[in-house]
């Protein structure tokens, strides 16, 4: 019976009136130039794991990761475990989305102008991809396990439509450890149609830059981000 009880409260707050939950989310320690100048603070994921763990059964979903002027955009992209993520090539040139680091490990391959690989993400993680031809093209694609989460703007502001009820207030952001993140996560009780969290403030401090190697594992050679040419093709 109890059980029961259980069960029914779970979905009686899953069908509850959504609350806004929201906060500001501030940068600092930075070597960043848009975050010391310009007070740029976007980019930061916040996302909120219900503490009982009743989440909606997921709904097939598309996202984009765009790649023109030899740039992934956005740079950063939330997803919910089962999306999938298109790669389309918007640029005059061959492109090759590949990530071998944890996260999920995928490979699109080789693929012209005007072409489009797909990838679906089934696990939580954050995948790190980069272009096999392309060194300086790099973006992250955080799978989460709950369909509740948002990027912050450029003030830092953020707002997440939720249900009422507990949850793990979780926060990533690149350029700052894993430590770090973990020691900013917090609960918090939705009650009210409009609750406000506390300023999270996240130190780059410890942020290193990590370099990478192609999908061969070898490091790329030293004219590949420009004067790599195909047949009938303008890089």
């Amino acid at each position: 019976m109890i059980w029961r009880s259980l069960i029914c409260f779970s979905f009686a707050a899953l069908s509850a009136p959504a609350a806004t939950l929201s906060g500001t989310v501030v940068l600092r320690d930075s070597r960043v130039d848009a975050v010391n100048r310009r007070k740029d603070y976007s980019g930061v994921v916040v996302s909120a794991q219900p503490v009982n763990g009743q989440i909606p059964q997921p709904v097939p979903a598309r996202a984009k990761i765009v790649q023109k002027s030899k740039m992934f955009t956005p740079h950063i992209l939330p997803v919910e475990a089962g999306t999938t993520v298109d790669f389309p090539n918007f640029d005059p040139i061959f492109h090759n989305a590949f990530s071998s680091y944890s996260g999920q490990i995928f490979d699109v391959g080789l693929y012209p102008p005007g072409s489009s690989r797909a990838v679906r993400f089934t696990r939580a993680g954050v995948v790190r991809i980069f272009c096999n031809i392309h060194p300086a093209m790099s973006a992250i694609i955080l799978v989460l396990n709950t369909p509740w989460f948002t990027t912050t703007a450029k003030d830092g502001s953020f707002a997440i439509r939720v249900p009422p009820g507990e949850y793990q207030l979780n926060v990533f952001h690149e350029r700052t450890t894993g430590r770090e993140l973990e020691l900013l996560a917090r609960r918090v009780v939705v009650s009210e149609p409009a609750q406000r969290v506390p300023p999270i403030v996240i130190s780059e401090a410890g942020y290193l830059v990590a370099p990478h190697k192609n999908k061969y594992g070898n490091e790329y050679p030293p004219s590949a981000d420009d004067q790599v040419t195909y047949p009938g093709v303008r890089n």
